[in-house]
């Protein structure tokens, strides 16, 4: 059995409660205090995610754009500096090897955060693909990123950094090489809660020091710790897709509802192109649809979705929305059975419970 591997601030978890469990081979915080608790905060002020298991890799090289535009399905060309893109890469086949942010450092230099548990495998089928002057590099191990997110964050955030406005950096953007408590850090704005938030990217060597500080000087604003448990009921809610759940090798972009990531009249051809462009012509047979249970019970993952006796899919996500007070999933269903309002079925413990299809995003901020 291989050892689980920590990030920088595994040493500082127990000093705030943290309860770890085996993430893909991590050993990270559930939750501190409590899910509900966790997920509340973020909702209503602010909570700070230790996200260093995500992988980064930086490519360079004067041929790296024409290199991501075949590697990736959105459309790096709308890209800027300091700009920062949601996208995906595919297999020839349109089934997803992973979503991924794409930052553009300065012409010719990206930087791709990935997925951890897909950290090795996305360095290999990226390096298997390289044509011309293109330099890829793992920095994972160097790297610590840090998730602040909540209404509250920018007022919390802003006194810890040093001659900049954090309203400079608006909605998928970033800024680097900023002053933040005497460390140079990248600040950017995307988010994977449903609510506004930076994260920070830092030496490895200086998240603890950051981690402490934030929530140290956040307290009398109501910064709590989060753990795993948080991010997911609030990604979910967000309708935000998790790839191993909404999104895998078998279920592509245009099913898992990420189509707006998909840009296939770019110029460049990129890999999965001719597959997503066929699927989309000929109509999706299946898709990600919102449910909400109508009998008492909770859909979870991997649970059976019927419409009478017809599997027609199954729950890839799923539980009691805190914020909602429902219980509701997402499931990948025959899009014949995907309008809304339509009754279905989900086997919970060998029975079959009445839910129905609703709209997503379950939850949006105001």
């Amino acid at each position: 059995m291989s050892e689980l591997r920590r990030t920088p601030l595994y040493d500082v978890y127990k000093t705030y409660g943290g309860k770890t469990i085996d993430f893909g081979g991590w050993e990270l915080p559930v939750q501190f205090s409590s899910i509900k608790e966790e997920h509340h905060a973020v909702r209503n002020a602010a909570g700070l995610f230790d996200v260093s298991h995500m992988g980064e890799i930086t490519v360079k090289g004067p041929d790296s754009l024409n290199f991501l535009q075949k590697m990736m399905t959105n459309d790096l060309s709308k890209l800027q500096n300091g700009g920062a893109q949601y996208t995906a890469m595919c297999y020839e086949t349109g089934g997803t090897v992973d979503d991924l942010l794409v930052y553009q450092m300065e012409e010719a230099h990206y930087l791709l955060v990935v997925n951890a548990a897909n950290i090795e495998k996305d360095f290999t089928w990226l390096a298997s693909h390289v044509e011309g002057e293109v330099e890829l590099i793992n920095i994972s191990e160097k790297i610590a990123q840090l998730a602040l997110q909540g209404p509250l964050a920018e007022s919390i955030l802003q006194p810890l950094v040093h001659g900049m406005d954090l309203k400079e950096i608006s909605g998928f953007t970033f800024c680097h090489e900023v002053n933040m408590i005497g460390k140079k850090v990248l600040i950017s704005r995307t988010g994977y809660t449903g609510e506004d938030g930076f994260e920070i990217y830092c030496e490895a060597t200086e998240a603890i020091s950051i981690w402490k500080k934030i929530l140290e000087d956040g307290k009398d604003l109501g910064v709590l710790p989060c753990g795993l448990g948080a991010r997911d009921t609030l990604r979910f809610e967000a309708t935000l897709a998790l790839y191993g759940q909404e999104l895998s090798q078998t279920i592509t972009p245009l099913e898992a509802g990420i189509g707006f990531a998909v840009k296939l009249n770019k110029d460049a051809d990129f890999i999965g192109k001719e597959a997503l462009k066929k699927q989309k012509e000929k109509g999706l047979e299946r898709k990600i649809v919102g449910i909400e249970m109508i009998d008492r019970g909770i859909p979870r993952h991997g649970y059976p979705v019927y419409f009478g006796n017809e599997l027609i899919g199954e729950v890839t996500t799923g539980t009691q929305s805190p914020t909602l007070k429902k219980n509701i999933g997402l499931a990948l269903i025959k899009t014949l059975y995907a309008d809304l309002g339509n009754e279905v079925d989900v086997e919970v413990r060998g029975k079959h419970l009445k839910a129905k299809v609703v709209s997503t995003p379950f939850y949006k901020r105001k």
